[in-house]
C-alpha cells in the first residue's frame, strides 16, 4: 500500500511517498480502508517537534530520540470502509463506513489502509454520519472531539455568553456551532478573512484581532476558549465576567502556574483544556450530524502524495476550518469533483 512516511523531525520536506506492506488486523482490530484524512496543526508540530522542551522532550523520547521509530506515519483522523475485521470484533464488519480519531499517540492516517482497535486507546470509532461525504467526515474527529470535552468543562449553558478565541481552526470551528447548538451567545476571534466563515457557521458576533483587542471593548464573558493560547492570560483573564471559566486548549508551563494561582485565589477560574475521546461522544457528534445541527468547513483538498504540501499550507495560518487529504479515488462534494488543491467550499 502507499503511505507518507515520516523519516525525520524537521521541515514538510521529511514526509516522502513509499510503498509499504499492507497491515491485517488483530483479533480485536478492523482493518479500514482510509478513503479521507486530515493535515492539521498538530501533525505539523509532531512532524517538526521544535516547539517547547517540556513538550518536545518526552515525544522524542516516546517516539525516537533521533528520529521517528514508534510512530512513523502522521494523521490523527479518518474517514474510510471497513475491509476486514478480527474474531473478537462485534460492532462493525466488511462494508461499514466508519470515522474515527486514531489518538495523539498513534496516528497512522497517511495512508491507504490502518489497522485499528474496536476501541482504539486516547481515540474514538464510530459509523460515519450518512450525511456526509467520506471527505467531510474526516474533519469532524479530533476538532469536534475536543470541542465538544471542552464546552463540557467549561460548563457551557443556555443564555451564557460564550467567546472562542482562535475560532477559525479545527477544534474553534466545532466549538463555535455546539456552543449555538447549548443556545449560548457565540463571539468568535480571527483573522479578517476567516469572520465570515465564522458567521456561516453560526457565530452572533466576530472580532478581528488584528484590528480589535476583544477584552477591551466591554464586553465579559461566562467562558473563554482560547485555542491560540499565545501571550493572552491577562487579555483572557480580563473579559471574563467575575465567576467566569477560562480554557487554555495548550497551556506552558507559566500559563499552568498562573492558572492555579488564580483559581485558587477564588472568582475566576482557569481550567487546562483535557480531551478523553469517546465511541459514544463521537457518535453523538454523529447523530447532531445527520439531524443538521453539525456541519464543516473545507478550506482545501489535497492528493494522499501531496501531503508535504498541505502541511506547508497548513503552518501558513492561514488555514480557514479543515484542510483534507483525499486517499484513493478522488472524492464528489455536491456534485463536483475536487482537484489536489480544491477552492474554499463551505460543505454541510
Amino acid at each position: 500500500m502507499k503511505a507518507i512516511v515520516w523519516t525525520q523531525y524537521g521541515s514538510p520536506d521529511v514526509l516522502q511517498l513509499r510503498d509499504i506492506a499492507k497491515p491485517a488486523p488483530k483479533d480485536d482490530e478492523l482493518l479500514i480502508m482510509i478513503r479521507a484524512t486530515t493535515a492539521t496543526s498538530g501533525d505539523c508540530e509532531m512532524r517538526a517537534l521544535s516547539g517547547s522542551p517540556r513538550y518536545t522532550l518526552p515525544m522524542r523520547a516516546y517516539i525516537g530520540p533521533r528520529r521517528p521509530l514508534r510512530i512513523q506515519i502522521l494523521g490523527m483522523e479518518l474517514a474510510g470502509e471497513v475491509e476486514a475485521v478480527g474474531s473478537r470484533v462485534t460492532r462493525f464488519r466488511p462494508g461499514d463506513a466508519v470515522f474515527a480519531a486514531t489518538g495523539f499517540l498513534s496516528m497512522g492516517t497517511c495512508a491507504e489502509y490502518l489497522c485499528l482497535p474496536e476501541a482504539p486507546e486516547g481515540g474514538a470509532l464510530a459509523p460515519k454520519p450518512s450525511t456526509m461525504s467520506f471527505e467531510e467526515a474526516a474533519t469532524v474527529p479530533v476538532g469536534g472531539l475536543e470541542a465538544l470535552s471542552f464546552l463540557r468543562q467549561g460548563q457551557v449553558e443556555r443564555g451564557q455568553s460564550v467567546l472562542i478565541n482562535g475560532a477559525g481552526g479545527t477544534v474553534g470551528t466545532f466549538a463555535v456551532q455546539l456552543a449555538r447548538d447549548i443556545g449560548a451567545e457565540v463571539t468568535a476571534v480571527d483573522s479578517a478573512d476567516k469572520l465570515e466563515m465564522l458567521r456561516t457557521l453560526g457565530a452572533d458576533h466576530v472580532i478581528d484581532y488584528e484590528r480589535d483587542d476583544f477584552s477591551r471593548g466591554g464586553a465579559r464573558y461566562d467562558f473563554i476558549l482560547d485555542v491560540i493560547g499565545k501571550r493572552m492570560f491577562a487579555r483572557c483573564l480580563r473579559a471574563l465576567k467575575p465567576r467566569g471559566r477560562y480554557l487554555i486548549s495548550n497551556p506552558g508551563l507559566l500559563q499552568r502556574l498562573r492558572g492555579h494561582w488564580t483559581s485558587a485565589a477564588g472568582g475566576k477560574q482557569v481550567i487546562f483544556g483535557v480531551s478523553h475521546p469517546t465511541a459514544a461522544d463521537l457518535d453523538a457528534l454523529r447523530q447532531r450530524i445527520e439531524a443538521g445541527r453539525l456541519r464543516t468547513f473545507i478550506d482545501r483538498a489535497y492528493r494522499l502524495e501531496a501531503v508535504a504540501e498541505a502541511h506547508r499550507y497548513v503552518e501558513t495560518g492561514r488555514k480557514r476550518g479543515h484542510v483534507v487529504i483525499t486517499v484513493g479515488p478522488l472524492p464528489t462534494v455536491h456534485g463536483h469533483h475536487r482537484s489536489s488543491t480544491a477552492t474554499n467550499t463551505t460543505t454541510v
